[in-house]
């Protein structure tokens, strides 16, 4: 079973506490003993817990237990924290101040963490008597293969085809259609097939999609529609200036908007000021969970009310979930299964979390007697929450999915609902956050990122998690929450006070500021300034979380009091605020461990950065090119993630072996890039660099970063010598990159075609994306033997004529994707041998037909295999082919 969230949590305070003794010597001078006496306490009780947790089931007296061991370490982590920093102040400021570190772990081991561990022994005599010492039974974890779950929709054949029929049917005035349902019926999944469905994309060269939801903004609305038909910035018009713009836009085009989850008809009218009512050619498509809204947006055509699945479409879905077919279930389940598909009351949301359930007790190797009882389990588990209305009983379904929940992760889920509604959440910045916020427990010979990332694999294959978006060789790029399952995770954050969102109920604070001294974690959607006008103090917060849709400007006189008010901060992740210059007060802020910052123009990241010791992750956005980095890197020990688009110059006068833990440098000038650099952060796994790469490639020599696998080059000039002389004119040899690249992204470097010889002959590559004129010329000649393992080809912006390519050539090649390439006459068709994704866009008809050819091929290769396994082949065509000028704005998958 592992650690329990009590242990866990332990867990975390203990390497704490070590760390502290580790790298803060001389803070803690005189107490070294006193820290030794707590760990070996922290330690036992660890022990103590953990044995517990293996030996007896955990019932609420358990999770209670749990929970004040958890409120027990936040108190010891504050104590300790508030003391380096005290002691800290004191050495800075020079004066005396009495703290001593001694003293207070002293009084920390005889005041919280002995009389807790005396309490955890009374405590489960207790609950062992009660229990008799009956043992949990074991679980097992089961991946599933999340592929399976982007396709798999039952019964929407005739709502589909109904509603689209309605879009087709031309009409003298603008048309509105409405579907209307409970949560978790589908209405979103049914709009967006419509809004995919081909018949619309070619009736309506412009759609557009918008999520409205709650929390309804119209000027994000507007400034949506206005992306659709220019690219000027049109966020400085005044809201009269942005309604008449939009109207004018939107009077005569033959257009689709798809408004999903509107809540009110306050919102709808808004919405429906700038439509003009006499363009015939306008179709608008809602989705709502509300009726009145559907009513009053068309009264002539009653709305769309979703219909819930019968018993057998409920059974399909619940297949389709747990096997991925609906061929592979076992005889002995059959009745089980169909049995709690019908107890789902057809709501498809219910069932796919059942179906998360049910796939971890579906393993193959498991004896069928045991998946047959775990069934049955499930099934009887079900049953209770028949009574009540739906939404409870979703909840309830969730409930059980999170119970069955291993510990280790129940902290990362339920951190899920800090986010809002429909929010998309890129899982690069989710599982740092993960491990800034301590929920992630060591493993041997598994890096905290590693433990991150089977997480969250975990969580979508048990449909906890959606996938929004992968890259074109299946990794998970962003993924959402369901309403339903956010919901749950903020009635459990209450429950277990992870975290509080601060917001405003008829124009007071909900909480109050008084309040936020007893919250852990605070997370803004609106409100900052209003929040911080009031001058909140929270010394037991530790994260400041803020999501905004579009980042907002702060006013400089709240600069200051984040830091001030929330001195222990770990986590301040504030990139949808704008600050009008580096907040150097944040520096003060020692016990951050992950800061993302949003600064327009930024020149300087200063020397006083070095001061936040525990920093693991910093992300900067920027719309500067350069920023010089002035703090000492190689003395930030925990440093592991620093990510910004600009380049980054380094001081060369810093010294310091810190540089070993580095993972992610995204992005580094060139002229930074140098040997003693690859030597310091010989462990980088990603490297970006930005710059005039002539300098670079003059003397590039990464041999020595053994560990990288993504490299990204983006040559960028200065506006001064962009038309110097100074060009790109070969490539470094393939012995000059690192031994072990696996991606590999070119961007403007505007290199001949022949030059592709040198990529070709790095075997270990196995994407390859090349944007913006990274090659240049009319023809590229890939012939003879290269790109052995290259599984992704990602080309964007090239002027391209003739691609001649041999069978030799990509013998692994399995995703190709081509954008923009306006002068491209054909894929060359050997390239379908192992292809399984072709996706272009805005490319010539001859290529188009091309493309096309390739899909007959694979067709009728597929035929000839009949009975024999191949991988389905998926082309997708999008908008600029064909002579289409359709430019879709929507959801991304």
């Amino acid at each position: 079973m592992g650690d329990g969230v009590g242990a866990g949590a332990l867990t975390f305070l203990l390497k704490e506490v070590k760390d502290v003794v580790i790298w803060y010597k001389d803070l803690i001078g005189g107490a070294e003993i006193e820290f030794q006496l707590l760990c070996d306490e922290l330690r036992l009780m660890k022990a103590f817990l953990a044995g517990a947790a293996d030996k007896y089931k955990k019932d609420e007296l358990f999770r209670e237990l749990e929970r004040q061991i958890r409120e027990v370490v936040y108190d010891v982590e504050d104590t300790i924290a508030g003391c380096l920093a005290a002691v800290k102040a004191r050495n800075s400021i020079s004066r005396h101040l009495d703290v001593s570190p001694a003293r207070e772990v002293k009084s920390l081991r005889e005041h919280k963490v002995k009389p807790m561990f005396d309490k955890l022994k009374i405590d489960f005599a207790a609950l062992e008597t009660a229990q008799g010492g009956i043992m949990d039974e074991p679980r097992i974890k089961v991946k599933k293969d999340q592929s399976i779950r982007q396709d798999k929709v039952v019964g929407f054949e005739y709502e589909e085809q109904t509603i689209i029929g309605y879009l087709l049917d031309r009409k003298e005035e603008l048309d509105v259609i409405s579907i209307i349902g409970m949560p978790g019926l589908g209405k979103t999944t049914l709009a967006w097939k419509i809004y995919q469905n081909e018949s619309i994309s070619s009736q309506f060269p412009i759609r557009i999609w918008i999520h409205v939801s709650q929390r309804f903004n119209s000027r994000d609305v507007f400034l949506t529609i206005l992306r659709r038909f220019s690219n000027q910035d049109m966020s400085i018009l005044s809201d009269e200036d942005l309604i008449q713009t939009v109207r004018k836009c939107l009077e005569k085009e033959t257009f689709m908007l798809v408004l999903d989850d509107v809540w009110s008809v306050d919102d709808w009218k808004v919405i429906q000021s700038v439509l003009s009512d006499n363009n015939g050619n306008g179709k608008v498509l809602i989705t709502s969970r509300e009726e009145f809204v559907g009513t009053r947006a068309n009264v002539r055509r009653k709305p769309h009310k979703l219909r819930f699945l019968n018993e057998t479409e409920s059974w399909e879905l619940l297949q389709l979930e747990v096997f991925g077919n609906l061929e592979d279930c076992p005889e002995e389940l059959k009745g089980i299964g169909a049995n709690i598909a019908s107890q789902c009351d057809g709501v498809p949301l219910t069932i796919v979390v059942l179906g998360g359930i049910l796939v971890e007790q579906s393993e193959k190797k498991r004896p069928k007697g045991v998946v047959k009882t775990e069934w049955n389990k499930v099934s009887k588990n079900v049953n209770p929450f028949l009574q009540g209305d739906k939404e409870k009983r979703i909840l309830d379904v969730v409930k059980l999915s999170y119970d069955r929940l291993p510990d280790e992760l129940r902290e990362c889920f339920v951190y899920m609902g800090v986010f809002p509604e429909e929010h998309e959440i890129p899982t690069w910045t989710l599982t740092r956050l993960w491990i800034a916020e301590g929920f992630l427990q060591p493993k041997e010979g598994k890096s905290l990122e590693q433990i991150a990332e089977e997480n969250l694999d975990d969580l979508i294959s048990r449909n906890l998690l959606m996938v929004d978006r992968i890259n074109p060789i299946g990794e998970v790029k962003v993924c959402q929450v369901h309403d339903m399952i956010r919901l749950f995770c903020k009635y459990k954050a209450m429950e277990q006070n992870m975290f509080q969102e601060i917001k405003t109920s008829k124009g007071v604070l909900d909480p109050p500021v008084s309040e936020v001294q007893k919250f852990h974690r605070l997370c803004f959607h609106s409100d900052l300034s209003k929040f911080l006008h009031a001058k909140p103090k929270g010394s037991h917060v530790r994260s400041f979380l803020c999501f905004y849709k579009e980042p907002v400007n702060l006013d400089p006189k709240y600069i200051s009091t984040i830091p001030e008010a929330f001195n222990l901060l770990r986590v301040l992740d504030s990139q949808s605020i704008k600050f009008h210059e580096f907040p150097t007060r944040v520096t003060k802020l020692i016990h951050l461990r992950y800061i993302t910052l949003y600064v327009d123009l930024l020149d300087v990241l200063p020397e006083s950065l070095s001061l936040l010791w525990n920093l693991q992750t910093l992300v900067v956005e920027t719309k500067s090119r350069s920023i010089t980095m002035k703090a000492n890197i190689w003395k930030m020990y925990r440093l592991r993630h620093v990510k910004t688009k600009a380049g980054i110059v380094l001081d060369e006068k810093w010294k310091g072996e810190a540089g070993e833990n580095l993972q992610t440098m995204n992005r580094l000038s060139p002229e930074s890039c140098t040997k003693e650099m690859c030597r310091r952060a010989s462990n980088l796994k990603t490297l970006g660099i930005r710059g005039n790469l002539v300098t670079l490639f003059r003397a590039m020599s990464m041999e020595n970063l053994g560990r990288l696998e993504r490299l990204k080059l983006l040559n960028d000039l200065p506006y001064e010598s962009a038309f110097d002389q100074d060009r790109l004119n070969n490539l470094p040899q393939p012995t000059c990159f690192p031994p072990y690249l696996k991606r590999l992204t070119l961007s403007n470097t505007s290199l001949n075609w022949k030059h592709m010889s040198v990529l070709a002959k790095i075997d270990t590559l196995e994407v390859l994306k090349l944007k913006d004129n990274a090659f240049t010329g009319v023809s590229w000649s890939a012939v003879g033997s290269g790109f052995r393992n290259l599984q992704s080809l990602l080309i964007i912006n090239a002027d391209l004529v003739v691609w001649d390519a041999s069978h030799n050539h990509f013998p692994s090649l399995g995703c190709l994707v081509l954008k923009s390439c306006l002068k491209l006459q054909e894929i060359p068709i050997v390239l379908a041998n192992n292809l399984e994704i072709l996706e272009i866009e805005r490319l010539r008809k001859s290529a188009v037909d091309s493309a096309k050819r390739i899909e007959a091929k694979k067709a009728q290769a597929q035929e000839q295999r009949k009975g024999k396994w191949m991988a389905q082949f998926k082309l997708s065509i999008g908008h600029g082919c064909e002579q289409s000028t359709n430019r879709v704005i929507g959801p991304k998958i």
